[in-house]
């Protein structure tokens, strides 16, 4: 409380009015990596099999995936302090422990998908695996050593910006609107496999790695209590831009492959751009699908990695700063970063045997969501004060919404168990 008391004293007098350059970026990274190659894939699945009937839930989940990233920008800006310090401090080491071991599992699983995209893409072209995974290793690793978190940003924006190339494979793919209002208002809940596409979204849209994520970019971004209303509209912005992105490939494949009956089972990158080369043209296809999913990819494999490490860092109690240089006093921050990204890379590079696996970090996912969520909401209600916190309607919306979230988390363990 003392550290809250100091913050809300020192945001008085802090610059008022700073310009939105200043302030934006968290919520606009943490939201393009949440369209990561398994997520494109999974939209462009769902188009492709339920047509425009799931364009839908992907306007349902907006206020869910706002609310929740809300409340860590809260979290994080008022307390200074990240979301697993805030668990370690409020409920224990214990606790704390469990939060930062499944995520830690969890952000490994999503690395492993995002270099599988990335050697996916590089395939597209003829270029081996072993020539792309290194250089983007690379990449990723020495971002890290910029020597500041707003450098780190700015490129992550950068690269992520490149999934709105698939914008010009929807108009291509020419929808119509008629179509499209149909699906709006076509609910097939009869289904069981529409049902249980639906829960896989509505499951993955909240992110246990983004949760850590965003709350520890504020604090290392230095943002103040004056700062939240831009931070929230930056949040509000980049959820946007991210449910509009599922959505031009779920009506860009049910334009294509989903009305003339193909098949959506895609599992790779291979498959999707060949699936939208007969209706696109075999070098659109692959150089939009490649480009997309590279920016995908690449933006979520640099998230995923510094969730993770602020994750298991703030646990630790080590400290955990991009704005820290590489020191003795850093270095376990930075060997825990760069061990993420080798990890995911060898594991890659070692053509593993990953179904068996992928399935595992799926049902990881499903239990970790309502833990995390769960923690969110506790974090919300004890380690603000009172004027920090959600009030009225707002409350009793995003507390109900967050346990609709947590619930189908819960549903997917049955299921996926069963697979497993």
């Amino acid at each position: 409380m003392a550290i809250i008391e100091r913050n809300e004293k020192s945001s008085k007098t802090a610059r008022r009015g700073r310009g939105w350059l200043a302030v934006w970026g968290p919520g606009l990274l943490v939201m393009l990596a949440d369209t990561d190659a398994g997520c494109l894939i999974t939209a462009a699945q769902s188009g492709a099999q339920w047509g425009y009937t799931m364009v839908l839930p992907q306007l349902v989940l907006i206020p869910v995936l706002f609310m929740a990233q809300e409340m860590t920008v809260r979290l994080g800006i008022v307390t200074q302090e990240g979301h697993g310090t805030l668990i370690r401090q409020y409920f224990g080491r214990g606790w704390a422990w469990l939060a930062a071991a499944t995520l830690g599992i969890s952000a490994v699983g999503a690395l492993l998908t995002e270099f599988i995209g990335i050697a996916g893409v590089g395939e597209l072209f003829g270029v081996s695996k072993w020539i792309t995974i290194p250089i983007a290793t690379a990449f990723l690793v020495g971002i890290a050593f910029l020597g500041e978190y707003r450098r780190v940003e700015k490129i992550g924006v950068i690269v992520g910006l490149a999934e709105f190339a698939f914008v010009i494979a929807m108009v291509m793919a020419k929808p119509q609107l008629g179509d499209l209002m149909r699906g709006l208002v076509t609910v097939p809940w009869q289904s069981s496999s529409y049902i249980y596409l639906v829960a896989a979204n509505v499951g993955a849209v909240i992110m246990p790695w983004m949760l850590f994520y965003q709350q520890g970019a504020v604090v290392d971004k230095h943002l103040t209590p004056a700062d939240i209303p831009q931070e929230r509209r930056d949040t509000a912005v980049g959820t946007l831009i991210t449910q509009a992105i599922m959505i031009v490939f779920i009506v860009t494949f049910a334009a294509t492959v989903g009305k003339h009956g193909g098949s959506g089972a895609f599992a790779t990158v291979g498959q999707m751009a060949g699936a939208l080369a007969p209706y696109l043209g075999r070098l659109p296809a692959y150089l939009l699908i490649g480009t997309s999913l590279l920016g995908g990819s690449l933006v979520a494999a640099l998230v995923v990695a510094l969730a993770g490490t602020w994750g298991l860092t703030e646990v630790l109690g080590w400290p955990h700063s991009l704005n820290e240089p590489f020191n003795r006093k850093s270095a376990g921050f930075y060997l825990i970063y760069i061990g993420a990204h080798v990890i995911g890379a060898v594991l890659v590079l070692a053509n593993i045997q990953l179904v068996d696996l992928a399935v595992t970090v799926e049902v990881i996912n499903a239990l970790l969501v309502p833990i995390v969520l769960g923690f969110l909401l506790l974090l919300e209600a004890k380690a603000l004060p009172d004027k920090y916190r959600m009030h009225g309607w707002y409350r009793v919306i995003a507390t109900t919404l967050c346990l609709l979230v947590m619930a189908f988390g819960l549903y997917m363990v049955g299921p996926m168990t069963h697979l497993w």
